[in-house]
Protein backbone atom coordinates (compact mmCIF):
# COMPACT_ATOMS: atom_id res chain seq x y z
CA UNK A 1 0.00 0.00 0.00
CA UNK A 2 1.48 3.35 -0.65
CA UNK A 3 2.19 5.51 2.08
CA UNK A 4 -0.26 8.79 2.12
CA UNK A 5 1.54 11.95 1.83
CA UNK A 6 0.71 15.42 3.03
CA UNK A 7 1.83 18.13 1.13
CA UNK A 8 2.59 21.23 3.56
CA UNK A 9 3.17 25.21 2.48
CA UNK A 10 2.53 28.43 3.78
CA UNK A 11 1.18 31.94 3.21
CA UNK A 12 2.38 34.78 4.59
CA UNK A 13 5.73 34.96 5.95
CA UNK A 14 6.68 38.57 4.71
CA UNK A 15 3.63 40.51 5.82
CA UNK A 16 3.83 43.54 8.21
CA UNK A 17 0.26 42.10 9.40
CA UNK A 18 -1.96 39.30 9.35
CA UNK A 19 -1.36 35.91 10.94
CA UNK A 20 0.59 33.01 8.34
CA UNK A 21 -1.43 30.67 7.49
CA UNK A 22 -0.46 27.01 6.62
CA UNK A 23 -2.01 23.95 4.46
CA UNK A 24 -1.75 20.46 4.08
CA UNK A 25 -3.52 18.72 1.81
CA UNK A 26 -3.46 14.61 0.78
CA UNK A 27 -4.65 14.09 -2.65
CA UNK A 28 -6.55 10.44 -3.33
CA UNK A 29 -4.60 7.77 -4.60
CA UNK A 30 -3.70 8.57 -8.53
CA UNK A 31 -5.57 11.31 -8.49
CA UNK A 32 -4.90 15.19 -9.27
CA UNK A 33 -6.89 18.75 -9.35
CA UNK A 34 -6.74 20.70 -12.53
CA UNK A 35 -4.87 23.69 -12.61
CA UNK A 36 -3.11 23.15 -9.74
CA UNK A 37 0.24 25.31 -9.78
CA UNK A 38 2.14 27.31 -7.35
CA UNK A 39 0.11 30.23 -6.25
CA UNK A 40 2.13 33.17 -6.67
CA UNK A 41 2.10 31.98 -10.75
CA UNK A 42 -1.99 32.25 -10.61
CA UNK A 43 -4.15 35.36 -10.27
CA UNK A 44 -6.62 35.53 -7.58
CA UNK A 45 -9.91 34.25 -9.74
CA UNK A 46 -7.84 31.44 -11.06
CA UNK A 47 -6.59 30.66 -7.35
CA UNK A 48 -10.15 30.70 -6.04
CA UNK A 49 -11.34 28.83 -8.68
CA UNK A 50 -8.33 25.77 -8.61
CA UNK A 51 -9.02 26.53 -4.39
CA UNK A 52 -12.35 25.20 -4.79
CA UNK A 53 -12.03 22.31 -6.60
CA UNK A 54 -9.35 21.21 -4.26
CA UNK A 55 -11.64 20.84 -1.50
CA UNK A 56 -13.76 19.17 -3.35
CA UNK A 57 -11.46 16.42 -4.84
CA UNK A 58 -8.56 16.31 -2.12
CA UNK A 59 -8.84 13.63 -0.03
CA UNK A 60 -8.33 16.00 3.01
CA UNK A 61 -7.14 18.99 3.54
CA UNK A 62 -6.07 21.27 6.78
CA UNK A 63 -5.35 24.78 7.74
CA UNK A 64 -3.39 26.16 10.10
CA UNK A 65 -3.27 29.72 11.84
CA UNK A 66 -0.67 31.31 13.37
CA UNK A 67 -1.57 34.98 14.00
CA UNK A 68 0.45 37.74 14.30
CA UNK A 69 0.87 38.18 18.84
CA UNK A 70 2.24 34.74 18.13
CA UNK A 71 4.51 35.66 14.92
CA UNK A 72 5.85 38.30 17.92
CA UNK A 73 6.51 35.84 20.83
CA UNK A 74 7.96 32.98 18.84
CA UNK A 75 9.49 34.66 15.35
CA UNK A 76 8.26 34.39 11.87
CA UNK A 77 9.92 31.06 11.30
CA UNK A 78 8.60 29.14 14.78
CA UNK A 79 5.14 30.26 14.07
CA UNK A 80 4.83 28.96 10.77
CA UNK A 81 6.09 26.30 11.90
CA UNK A 82 3.50 26.01 14.61
CA UNK A 83 1.29 27.11 11.61
CA UNK A 84 2.42 23.75 9.61
CA UNK A 85 1.82 21.46 12.86
CA UNK A 86 -1.52 22.83 13.25
CA UNK A 87 -2.26 22.31 9.50
CA UNK A 88 -1.36 18.52 9.48
CA UNK A 89 -3.50 18.23 12.99
CA UNK A 90 -6.37 19.56 11.29
CA UNK A 91 -6.52 16.80 8.66
CA UNK A 92 -9.20 14.07 8.82
CA UNK A 93 -6.94 11.54 7.96
CA UNK A 94 -3.46 10.97 9.43
CA UNK A 95 -0.68 11.21 6.94
CA UNK A 96 2.72 8.88 6.74
CA UNK A 97 5.07 11.29 5.29
CA UNK A 98 5.17 14.95 5.07
CA UNK A 99 6.14 17.46 1.82
CA UNK A 100 7.02 20.97 2.97
CA UNK A 101 8.07 23.62 0.89
CA UNK A 102 11.04 24.78 1.86
CA UNK A 103 14.76 23.93 3.09
CA UNK A 104 13.93 23.68 7.05
CA UNK A 105 11.25 20.96 8.95
CA UNK A 106 8.74 21.29 11.62
CA UNK A 107 9.16 18.55 14.99
CA UNK A 108 7.27 15.57 14.02
CA UNK A 109 6.50 14.63 17.75
CA UNK A 110 2.72 14.90 18.49
CA UNK A 111 1.95 14.46 15.01
CA UNK A 112 0.37 10.87 15.22
CA UNK A 113 1.67 7.68 13.11
CA UNK A 114 3.43 10.49 11.00
CA UNK A 115 6.77 9.10 10.49
CA UNK A 116 8.58 10.87 8.59
CA UNK A 117 8.77 14.32 6.50
CA UNK A 118 11.51 15.44 3.79
CA UNK A 119 11.63 19.11 2.74
CA UNK A 120 11.74 20.13 -1.31
CA UNK A 121 13.18 23.87 -2.40
CA UNK A 122 10.75 24.90 -4.70
CA UNK A 123 8.29 22.46 -3.87
CA UNK A 124 5.11 24.32 -4.53
CA UNK A 125 6.48 24.37 -8.12
CA UNK A 126 7.10 20.54 -8.59
CA UNK A 127 4.90 18.67 -6.25
CA UNK A 128 1.00 18.86 -7.10
CA UNK A 129 0.47 18.16 -3.37
CA UNK A 130 2.34 20.95 -2.11
CA UNK A 131 1.25 23.57 -5.32
CA UNK A 132 -2.40 22.77 -3.94
CA UNK A 133 -1.54 23.43 -0.16
CA UNK A 134 -0.07 26.81 -1.37
CA UNK A 135 -3.11 27.49 -3.31
CA UNK A 136 -5.32 27.08 0.35
CA UNK A 137 -2.97 28.74 2.44
CA UNK A 138 -2.80 31.75 0.68
CA UNK A 139 -6.53 32.19 -0.45
CA UNK A 140 -7.48 31.26 3.26
CA UNK A 141 -5.44 34.10 4.31
CA UNK A 142 -6.56 36.46 1.73
CA UNK A 143 -9.60 35.94 2.77
CA UNK A 144 -9.04 36.70 6.27
CA UNK A 145 -7.43 40.04 5.30
CA UNK A 146 -10.71 40.62 3.48
CA UNK A 147 -12.97 40.25 6.59
CA UNK A 148 -10.10 42.23 8.49
CA UNK A 149 -10.17 45.12 6.40
CA UNK A 150 -14.10 45.45 7.26
CA UNK A 151 -12.47 45.62 10.90
CA UNK A 152 -9.92 47.79 10.31
CA UNK A 153 -11.22 49.94 6.95
CA UNK A 154 -8.36 52.64 7.44
CA UNK A 155 -5.62 50.27 6.57
CA UNK A 156 -6.88 49.18 3.55
CA UNK A 157 -5.94 45.24 4.07
CA UNK A 158 -7.86 43.78 1.36
CA UNK A 159 -5.78 45.88 -1.29
CA UNK A 160 -2.69 44.81 0.04
CA UNK A 161 -2.98 42.06 2.23
CA UNK A 162 -0.21 42.95 4.95
CA UNK A 163 2.29 43.06 2.88
CA UNK A 164 4.76 46.29 3.34
CA UNK A 165 3.55 48.55 0.14
CA UNK A 166 4.06 51.96 -0.27
CA UNK A 167 0.53 52.93 0.19
CA UNK A 168 0.65 50.28 3.55
CA UNK A 169 3.93 51.60 4.72
CA UNK A 170 2.60 55.30 4.65
CA UNK A 171 -0.87 54.33 6.56
CA UNK A 172 1.50 53.08 9.34
CA UNK A 173 3.10 56.09 9.98
CA UNK A 174 0.07 58.32 9.68
CA UNK A 175 -1.84 55.64 11.53
CA UNK A 176 0.42 53.68 14.18
CA UNK A 177 0.19 49.53 14.22
CA UNK A 178 -3.37 48.26 14.19
CA UNK A 179 -4.21 44.96 16.85
CA UNK A 180 -3.31 43.27 13.18
CA UNK A 181 0.37 44.52 12.97
CA UNK A 182 3.40 42.44 13.53
CA UNK A 183 4.99 44.62 15.97
CA UNK A 184 8.57 42.46 15.96
CA UNK A 185 8.94 43.23 12.44
CA UNK A 186 11.11 46.74 12.00
CA UNK A 187 8.89 48.95 10.00
CA UNK A 188 6.06 48.42 12.65
CA UNK A 189 8.43 49.01 15.54
CA UNK A 190 9.52 51.72 13.75
CA UNK A 191 6.24 53.62 13.43
CA UNK A 192 5.17 52.34 17.25
CA UNK A 193 8.73 54.38 18.24
CA UNK A 194 7.93 57.40 16.36
CA UNK A 195 4.39 57.51 17.99
CA UNK A 196 5.59 56.90 21.07
CA UNK A 197 8.23 59.72 20.75
CA UNK A 198 6.14 61.93 19.39
CA UNK A 199 7.27 62.17 15.56
CA UNK A 200 4.24 60.74 14.20
CA UNK A 201 2.46 62.71 11.21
Amino acid sequence: MNPLIAGVDEAGRGPLAGPVVAAAVIYRPGRGVAGVADSKLLDAPTRARVAAAIRRQALCYGIGWADAAEIDALNILEATFLAMRRAVLALSVVPDLLAIDGNRLPRLTGLGRCRGARSIVHGDQSMPAISAASILAKTARDAYMDRADALYPAYQFAAHKGYGTEVHLRLLQQLGPSPMHRRSFAPVADALMARMLGFAP
